[in-house]
């Protein structure tokens, strides 16, 4: 079962759009109303979140926008991805348009906002600076751009992003990056009049735009950044497992020979890192769990899932699990529970048994969260950091399918889990040990502060 945020912007997905460039009128009606026959049949409950009578008004707005007899694809994308917003369901959506970044960015002539921005609340905050000037300081705070507040400008682009609360949509614009969405809503931009607020002082700046892949997408590196590490600082250990997808050996592999060395030197205390990381499956933390558990466990309370025609025709009927059987053998819109097994600890020999501390972030995202959670439940370890953007009971289990006009990919959420506690707040995890992190510096405050405390 997977529970998959993907914050790569040029997948494979992205680039299996139909070969059409411009759209017609009805062909665009037509895949949104498609879309919005998938969402009420498919989707886990769309209206958990959001009032029928809501979903109906923001659909006939939407619809009443496309006024226009031909549509480019990146037109239709930022139409048709207002519809799966409306949800409220950070897993329900249509992503970011890569392929057509992607084109615009193949350009020499491309150019890009020099900006990145960083959310604190409801300040939005200057954290790098990839302009020529030089009085723009990091943390300086941004209240507008070419005469538009930024407050604006964020409500256009939260028009665009999935999530279950602000917070979620702040975050998602940090991982994708605000450049980036700027440029999905406005276009190609070469000059900015923007205004900024610095020591309680307003100022007003021009900028150039820079050019896109020289000066911003060589320059920077995506906030998504989990890889596989052990480090020991003296007798503590340090495991970053990696997100919880891709090869499934090779992780099991490295988490093995992880705690064998870390085993080997006599660690006392272990540090896992779950920031910055996308999610996953379930196998593969649940097999990084089982070296830190002193019970048999499993990653939620409950599990429902919702079967209907496009989840059976993305799946493969050849699938013998218990798991997809369970789906075939339901009908179509009909929502059961699902039981999952649980999963035994390692041998005793072969578990960490010294004091566990779990590193977490606003950008700890799906399969992350819900682990940080299932540690923090089992009282398995510490958490350790700022809450999780993620809410660890969610709407989630996604599946993939075309809109047939368009061809444009949507991510559906099938399934709907409760943590181990039973806790249904709208809240992320919440750390036992709250150290900010700061994304206006490089500094691993969370890091160096609990070294400090163990």
């Amino acid at each position: 079962m997977k529970i998959k945020i993907y914050f790569v912007l040029f997948l494979v997905y992205s680039m299996q759009l139909k070969g059409q460039t411009k759209f017609t009128k009805n062909q665009i009606l037509e895949d949104l109303s498609y879309l919005k026959t998938a969402l009420i049949e498919a989707q886990y409950d769309i209206y958990e979140s959001v009032s029928q009578t809501a979903f109906e008004k923001g659909f006939t707005k939407i619809k009443s926008q496309i006024i226009k007899d031909s549509l480019s694809i990146l037109e239709a994308t930022n139409t048709l991805q207002q519809l799966p917003v409306l949800v409220n369901n950070g897993h329900t959506c249509i992503n970011f348009p890569g392929a057509e970044y992607m084109k615009y960015a193949s350009s020499d002539k491309a150019t890009i906002f020099p900006l990145e921005l960083a959310f604190e609340g409801d300040k939005a905050l200057i954290r790098k600076n990839w302009s020529s000037n030089t009085e723009i300081n990091i943390g300086d705070e941004i209240l507008s751009i070419n005469g538009v507040s930024i407050k604006e400008i964020l409500n256009s682009i939260y028009r665009q992003v999935s999530g279950e609360r602000k917070m979620m949509k702040n975050v998602k614009i940090e991982m994708y990056s605000f450049p980036r969405y700027y440029w999905q809503i406005f276009g190609q931009v070469n000059n900015f009049e923007i205004q900024i607020k610095c020591k309680g002082a307003i100022k007003k700046h021009s900028l150039d735009a820079i050019s896109l892949m020289t000066q911003y997408e060589d320059r920077r590196s995506e906030l998504l950044n989990a890889k596989m590490a052990l480090k020991f600082y003296n007798t503590i250990a340090y495991l970053n497992p990696g997100s919880f997808d891709g090869d499934l050996e090779n992780f099991k592999l490295f988490i093995k020979n992880s705690f064998e060395e870390i085993q080997n030197k006599a660690s006392k205390s272990l540090i896992i890192d779950l920031r910055n990381n996308s999610g996953g499956d379930n196998v593969f933390s649940d097999y990084l769990v089982s070296y830190i558990a002193n019970q048999p466990f499993t990653w939620n309370s409950s599990f429902e899932l919702r079967t209907s025609r496009l989840l059976k025709e993305s799946g493969k009927k050849s699938n013998k699990s218990k798991y997809w059987q369970s789906i075939f053998n339901h009908k179509n819109g009909q929502r059961y529970s699902y039981e999952f097994d649980k999963i035994q600890p390692q041998p005793i020999k072969n578990r960490f048994k010294g004091k566990v501390y779990v590193l977490v972030n606003r950008q700890s995202h799906s399969q992350a969260t819900v682990t940080a959670a299932q540690i923090q439940d089992y009282n398995f370890g510490t958490i350790v950091g700022e809450e999780t953007a993620e809410f660890p009971s969610l709407i989630a289990s996604v599946f993939y399918f075309k809109l047939p006009n368009t061809g444009i990919t949507v991510q559906m959420s099938k399934g709907k889990m409760i943590r181990v506690n039973g806790s249904t707040k709208h809240e992320g995890v919440i750390p036992d040990i709250f150290i900010k992190d700061y994304l206006l510096d490089e500094d691993d405050e969370i890091l160096k502060g609990i070294l400090k405390r163990i």
